[in-house]
């Protein structure tokens, strides 16, 4: 699937993917975010943390009737305020989705998968 947006122009589409890259790379700006988290289930209690070349595949993007809703998945540092962090994510992101792609998100739901004590292992 693919975000239709219609200029003077003519028309652009984004690949849903792209979005989901830029919407990683905005989040991971965000101070309490260790990264991206897997968006299957927990597996064995443990959320897996994904590497830089892999924050597309925390985010899960809908495209229905020219609106876009973005499921992203994250874990944050251990001692922030979550909400805070969520709070921080979203503003980011819809504001980077807005100004480098120019796609109106219409909501940013963040699901917390995890916390980290220690960032290097």
């Amino acid at each position: 699937m693919t975000v239709e947006m219609n200029t003077p122009l003519g028309k652009i589409d984004v690949t849903e993917d792209v979005i989901a890259r830029i919407a990683g790379g905005a989040a991971m700006e965000v101070f309490g975010l260790v990264g991206m988290a897997s968006r299957k289930a927990l597996k064995d209690g443990i959320a897996e943390l994904l590497g830089r070349d892999n924050l597309s595949k925390g985010v899960v993007v809908h495209n229905t009737n020219g609106e876009v809703v973005l499921d992203m998945h994250i874990i944050v540092s251990y001692g922030v305020k979550i909400s805070e962090v969520a709070g921080n994510v979203q503003r980011r992101v819809r504001y980077t989705l807005e100004q480098t792609v120019g796609v109106d998100v219409t909501a940013v739901n963040i699901f917390v998968q995890g916390v980290r004590t220690d960032i290097d292992t």
